[in-house]
């Protein structure tokens, strides 16, 4: 089990998230299991209500959480999108950004679990739908969220950020390996 803390980007101070925590279990074959726990005053920050589970595009334009998996050794990665309203996407990359293909598979099982100050959203996602995980040894992720605020500003949060504007995608994000004696590989 993995205990981490994303970090919000410099181009995004004020937020009224303050922090986001995340636990990850990967102890289950083929099962990984994210939980997002985000401090703050939420009743200022946009929160989809939840409702059924929907594949849908282009989730990162509003609050949303995120995980990218990929080999190390790899160009192509995965990205997961799980928003608190239980929509959800995956998409394949061929390379940094390009080759872009929706991937139409059985929804993640996402919960929302919200209070006055923490909004905690849990995630499980079978790999097996998307890896060959017998022939890795280990794989690179990253997660992320985009926290949108009553007045529409979003702040970006991730394990590592790269030099420059936010980037999810770059590889200096995938800042948490997976390997076989820790996890489900």
């Amino acid at each position: 089990m993995y205990y981490l803390r994303l970090i919000c980007h410099s181009a995004a101070p004020g937020s009224s998230a303050r922090q986001i925590d995340a636990r990850i279990d990967c102890s289950a074959t083929s099962l990984l299991e994210i939980e997002y726990s985000l401090s703050g005053e939420i009743d200022k920050l946009l929160i989809p209500a939840q409702s059924v589970s929907l594949r849908t595009d282009n989730l990162w334009l509003h609050t949303c959480f995120e995980a990218f998996i990929a080999a190390p050794d790899n160009e192509n990665y995965l990205e997961f999108n799980f928003a608190p309203s239980g929509a959800w996407a995956v998409y394949r990359f061929d390379s940094y950004r390009n080759g872009m293909t929706a991937i139409d598979a059985p929804p993640p099982i996402i919960t929302t679990t919200r209070s006055a100050n923490n909004l905690v959203v849990n995630v499980t996602v079978n790999l097996k739908r998307f890896l060959d995980l017998k022939s890795q040894t280990e794989l690179r992720l990253a997660l992320s969220a985009v926290i949108e605020d009553n007045n529409s500003a979003l702040s970006y949060w991730a394990l590592a950020h790269p030099p420059g504007k936010p980037d999810f995608h770059h590889r200096d994000s995938f800042a948490l390996t997976l390997n076989q004696s820790k996890s489900f590989l």
